[in-house]
């Protein structure tokens, strides 16, 4: 153990030298932490909008008739569905679709996982696009190479479907035919109210963002920061460290818990990478830190049913999200207008509310979180 934990410091170490930081608990100044990144563009916000200004659309709001869903049961249609990462998270939507394509009789005839990786992604589309979807539904996670990747479906014509934002350049109604989300705003003051409750409203947090241009995580984060300076403005934000590679974030969190072992709370983008950071706690026996974070994950979801580092996560409506995104597209097969951008709610997930943040992806609780409450 102590060989291991040898290598974790040293590894953090070295590591630590990008990380930027500031005050709190013998640190550095308030000046060192940055102000100009992809989350701090914003400024304060209050409530959610498109990365092109975009008024939001409440999913419930996203239906059929009777006639037009007799309409698609006739179709034959067929659709295929491109995720960046194949999560917990893109599951929980995919189980939406798949029950609302089932309903209409939509057949899927492809699932495909990025593992975020552009060419990949580009190279499953075009493989996805030989089994004659009518429809694609997928992310463009980084919105510049998504615009190459999806054109060769806009050249046939295909409708497409977005989880959380379209390509750089493409026109709503031209390019793609709906773009489904979360409320951003509200997930991320759910994020702050939490991070206030874990530290006492005093504490020192550090943020851990997701460092690329991506509508979704960067506005969520940047409502977090101000509900954090609303609702605890006595907690000071000591570190903002930014990634690219989800894969990456145990990594930076050893260096940051080197640099601020008595950090009190750690924010992070969404659940994947904060299971890094949940890592790098429990190799470094840090058992006060808490994090909160975005989406539920089995993982996370065990240390908080233990009472572990993990204080809170905030879970979107996946399974509705998802199914609002089937009836876009059913919308889209009939040429009819679906939402430029459609949200859904959220709820906070905490030990007393394990089992609500599993039913809004149609989820019960699994064993292994269960038995990490006994």
């Amino acid at each position: 153990m102590k060989r291991h934990m040898s290598l974790v410091l040293i590894s953090a170490l070295v590591a630590s030298a990008g990380l930027s930081s500031c005050g709190g608990k013998g640190g550095d100044s308030d000046a060192e932490v940055p102000t100009d990144t992809v989350i701090d563009r914003f400024g304060t916000v209050t409530q959610t909008v498109g990365p092109n200004g975009e008024r939001p659309t409440p999913v419930a709001d996203v239906t059929l008739t009777d006639k037009q869903a007799a309409q698609i049961r006739q179709g034959g249609y067929r659709a295929a569905i491109a995720w960046h990462e194949l999560s917990n998270w893109s599951q929980a939507l995919q189980s939406g679709m798949e029950s609302k394509f089932d309903e209409l009789g939509v057949q899927v005839v492809s699932t495909t996982d990025a593992k975020f990786d552009a060419a990949t992604r580009a190279n499953q589309i075009e493989s996805a696009l030989a089994l004659k979807p009518d429809v694609l539904l997928g992310q463009a996670v980084d919105p510049t190479t998504a615009a190459a990747a999806y054109q060769p479906a806009v050249d046939r014509g295909i409708k497409l479907i977005f989880a959380d934002q379209a390509p750089d350049d493409y026109v709503y109604g031209d390019q793609y035919q709906a773009v489904m989300t979360d409320d951003l705003f509200q997930i991320g003051q759910r994020t702050g109210s939490a991070m206030c409750d874990a530290v006492g409203d005093t504490g020192d947090v550090a943020v851990l963002y997701y460092d690329a241009e991506f509508h979704v995580t960067n506005y969520r984060d940047a409502a977090f920061l101000s509900t954090l300076a609303e609702q605890c403005p006595e907690a000071h934000i000591i570190a903002k460290q930014g990634f690219s590679d989800p894969n990456k974030a145990e990594e930076i969190a050893n260096a940051l818990l080197v640099k601020h072992p008595d950090v009190d709370g750690i924010y992070i983008s969404w659940a994947v990478p904060a299971q890094g950071v949940l890592a790098a706690l429990k190799n470094s026996g840090n058992t006060d830190t808490k994090i909160v974070t975005v989406d539920l994950d089995d993982t996370i979801a065990a240390d908080l049913a233990e009472g572990g580092n993990v204080a809170a996560m905030v879970a979107d409506n996946a399974f509705e999200y998802g199914e609002a995104m089937a009836v876009a597209a059913a919308l889209a097969l009939l040429d009819q207008p679906a939402p430029e951008f459609g949200i859904s709610d959220s709820v906070t997930v905490t030990q007393d509310t394990l089992e609500a943040g599993y039913e809004a992806w149609n989820e019960t609780v699994p064993a292994s979180v269960l038995g990490a409450q006994e």
